[in-house]
């Protein structure tokens, strides 16, 4: 065990908490091997799942423009059924239903709860892994609770960029989840970015452009749709997952890595749709005529790994 872990299992002791990790780098899982289907299928493991309807408190952690909040706002509004045009966001959270009914569950419907936002940094910016568990209990400490905890651009994490662009992680015993997801585009766009700015390996093709016109922004749309994912559907490191000792599961978005259309493969994102006007990509039309680009989920019904294009 080498000193960072102990200190972080320190840590967590001292807390009294158990705190499960899982981590995300869609951009570098693609680009260090050549993408292979998934498995058959991701195995249920009879633990509990994020079921019914699932308020989100969400901590801005640094600064953020109005403009970057309401992108992801609306991308959490937009997970429900609305009267937007097709395909739709929450046509691609139809997927994650389909675990749901498979374990014979309700329907999971997202809900945006309130916004706390902490531009000062109030605990520095500088933090390890357990400060942002940390985080997540000053925003909702209640029971049941789950947070979104999004760092500026010039915030560094634990991890970030190294191995992981974000983590979901939960306190089993408060039955409480918490997603994590930084803004890379100072620090390592070329990892935490992609599609939308080129990679630091593999193949050298063009990025995509934004659909909200923000690379960091957009780049954080996508981990946090395919961390919502995995939160939703392995909340506790007990629901569907797919691993081996010693080697990050594959969940519902992250058994995709680099997938947003078909006929995807390393270095191309697949066919999608382009903005007329930006000449943007995207697959996903939100509310308020926003549009995103959304990774693809694992359909546990056909195996496959399902886009909304």
């Amino acid at each position: 065990m080498g000193f960072s872990q102990f200190a972080e299992r320190a840590a967590l002791l001292l807390l009294l908490v158990h705190l499960s990790f899982t981590d995300l780098c869609l951009c570098a899982r693609t680009l260090n091997s050549l993408y292979q289907p998934p498995p058959i299928s991701l195995t249920y493991h009879n633990g509990a799942l994020l079921e019914g309807d699932l308020p989100v408190s969400v901590l801005w952690y640094g600064e953020f423009s109005p403009a970057q909040k309401s992108v992801v706002s609306d991308f959490l509004v937009s997970l429900n059924p609305q009267k937007e045009q097709k395909p739709s966001v929450s046509q691609w959270w139809n997927t994650i239903q389909i675990y749901m009914k498979k374990a014979g569950m309700k329907e999971t419907r997202v809900v945006l709860s309130n916004q706390i936002s902490d531009e000062n940094c109030s605990i520095g910016k500088i933090l390890k892994k357990p400060q942002i568990s940390e985080l997540a209990r000053r925003v909702n400490s209640k029971p049941g609770a789950s947070t979104l905890v999004l760092t500026a651009k010039d915030v560094a994490v634990e991890g970030f960029c190294m191995s992981s662009c974000g983590f979901h992680g939960s306190d089993t015993k408060l039955k409480s989840v918490f997603i994590w997801v930084g803004n890379s585009v100072t620090q390592c766009p070329g990892q935490c970015a992609c599609p939308f700015h080129q990679p630091i390996y593999g193949p050298q093709t063009a990025p995509l452009g934004a659909p909200n016109g923000d690379v960091g922004l957009d780049g954080m749309i996508v981990n946090i749709a395919s961390l919502l994912a995995g939160t939703v559907t392995n909340p506790f490191g007990n629901g569907y997952f797919l691993g081996s000792e010693g080697a990050p599961p594959l969940e519902a978005a992250s058994a995709c890595p680099g997938v947003y259309g078909k006929g995807a493969y390393p270095g191309y994102a697949g066919e999608l749709l382009v903005d007329s006007v930006s000449g943007a990509s995207y697959n996903a039309h939100g509310v308020s005529g926003r549009k995103y680009l959304l990774p693809a989920v694992f359909d546990p019904s056909t195996s496959q790994c399902s886009t909304v294009v």
